[in-house]
């Protein structure tokens, strides 16, 4: 086996069975695409067609789904998404075998999908995350028996469009749909806010199944993913439980320790010059990232500051920014919790975007690239800046890339928050157990034991000297902490591999073995 080396020293096969050859991460802004983006079928209505059909099973035949195709789907339900697994159960009936499935992220509400996993309904996953049960399972026992491909926010949306994704039927979850296809997310029973990942899928797939559980005469006034994407439309009882949106990672932290690194991070913020009039913000999920938030607020109020947008999956936080004045803006790709989703119904100035114009590294522009601020959390970060935030320091899958690697490439000043140690197990490590955002793009490492500049960043540590905020080289902090919880024993691998990260332009920056029990 050929064995290439990327830019963050990690060694990988030259190709790599069930995925194929591997193009090595170069640097953040290495690839320069070539080509046009991939295009569909052109469609065919003619006046009075009936796009509702019965049922699924309708639906999927009508399709003609077969085995080996690829389907889509989207998490903006995530822990209360109905809709992936009554689909699967239905393509299981029909007998179909061999479906590559591609979605935006996998949560505990796809459980069921390991039936289908190893009775071969499923042999290939793409996603952004993977969590709980699947996960331990990918990770442990290899059910799937190849990779699972780990992609960006913006990184999937590039591989969609740029062909490397063909979707031969996309199945979106629709809140509101009207009966020729029209729909948002932020109207019915089972409203999510933004359809930030299917407005993409829509639009490359060669078939669109719309899923409703309130289906409206035409035409719907509010309108975020238009009639002339979809094929077909499905009325079933209830697409998902709205109320299994909100996580605890989307609520500010009432925890001392979080709230202090959060107060550290902010006066980093402020001391960088970053905070003024203008200036873009955004904070990944999390409870030190999002009580940020709280921090910027009460500078922005003292010193009448008024930044110019927000963006992200959105919390309650960014809508109290925006209908408080503190931003003109607010993008919006995924909708975190209840008070997004009113808000995004309601507020001109509150913009669903789709998660091509978020973070596709390969589009014209894209807002990743406009933010002056990105705060990130982690599970692991190592002494050359690499974050980890897809494994645990076990190897085992628990969590997902989202936007980071995008935001991280693109924003002016990205800072990680995270808690100096897990259970007595140290977040600063030598290496990270995989690397998912590169260190050549994170800035500043905040942990309740002491602020990190990474070296490239000379500027940011003139800054701090001069404004008297200590800082501590990434290396002394990481001894620091081992003093107190030691080195914790490496976790052993078998060879077979299981996951392969690609970076957001379509390289691999790393890929995850089979944990060894």
């Amino acid at each position: 086996m050929e064995i290439i080396k990327n830019k963050v020293n990690r060694e990988l096969p030259k190709y790599i069975e069930g995925y194929g050859e591997v193009k090595p991460y170069k640097g953040p802004f290495s690839v320069q695409p070539q080509g046009k983006k991939y295009a569909v079928n052109k469609g065919f209505y003619k006046p009075g067609t009936q796009k509702l059909v019965n049922n699924l099973k309708e639906a999927i035949e009508n399709c003609n789904l077969k085995d080996g195709m690829t389907i889509s789907f989207h998490h903006h339900l995530r822990n209360g998404d109905y809709v992936l697994n009554m689909v699967l159960d239905e393509i299981n009936k029909l007998g179909i075998k061999n479906i590559n499935l591609v979605a935006s992220s996998l949560t505990k509400a796809h459980e069921p999908i390991i039936k289908h996993i190893k009775s071969g309904v499923i042999t290939g996953i793409n996603t952004s995350g993977l969590r709980g049960t699947i996960a331990k399972e990918i990770s442990k026992n290899n059910i799937l028996g190849k990779p699972v491909i780990f992609r960006t926010h913006g990184g999937r949306a590039r591989a969609i469009e740029a062909g490397e994704i063909k979707i031969d039927i996309a199945f979106v979850a629709a809140p509101t749909c009207d009966n020729l296809g029209n729909m948002n997310g932020y109207e019915g029973k089972s409203a999510f806010g933004s359809m930030g990942y299917p407005m993409v899928d829509v639009k490359f797939a060669d078939k669109v199944v719309a899923i409703t559980d309130n289906l409206v005469p035409f035409p719907l006034k509010n309108i975020s993913i238009s009639m002339t994407d979809i094929d077909y439309i499905v009325e079933v009882e209830e697409i998902g439980n709205p109320e299994q949106i909100a996580t605890g990672a989307t609520r500010i932290t009432k925890n001392p320790q979080e709230l202090l690194i959060a107060e550290k991070a902010s006066e980093v913020l402020i001391a960088s010059g970053v905070i003024k009039n203008g200036f873009s913000f955004q904070a990944g999920s999390g409870g030190s990232s999002l009580a940020v938030c709280r921090f910027l607020k009460e500078y922005m109020k003292k010193n009448e500051i008024k930044g110019s947008f927000a963006s992200g999956g959105a919390t309650g936080y960014l809508v109290e920014f925006l209908e408080e004045g503190y931003f003109e803006a607010l993008f919006d790709t995924q909708s975190f919790d209840t008070s997004v989703i009113e808000s995004l119904g309601k507020n001109s100035n509150h913009i669903e975007m789709s998660a091509s114009m978020y973070a596709n590294p390969h589009n014209k522009a894209c807002i990743a690239h406009q933010l002056d601020i990105m705060i990130l959390s982690a599970t692991e970060i190592d002494i050359d800046f690499n974050i980890n935030s897809l494994t645990g320091s076990t190897g085992m899958i628990m969590g997902a890339q989202g936007g980071a690697p995008d935001t991280a490439a693109g924003s002016k000043l990205t800072v990680v928050v995270a808690p100096s140690m897990r259970k007595r197990i140290p977040i600063v490590t030598d290496k990270v157990t995989t690397v998912v955002t590169p260190g050549e793009t994170v800035d500043v490492l905040v942990t309740e034991r002491g602020i990190c500049v990474n070296p490239r960043r000379k500027d940011i540590q003139e800054i701090l000297n001069s404004s008297g905020i200590k800082t501590k080289k990434i290396k002394e902090l990481k001894e620091e902490i081992e003093q107190l919880t030691g080195k914790p024993e490496s976790t052993q691998y078998l060879d077979e591999i299981v996951g392969i990260v690609e970076y957001r332009d379509g390289t691999v920056i790393d890929i995850i073995k089979q944990v060894k029990e």
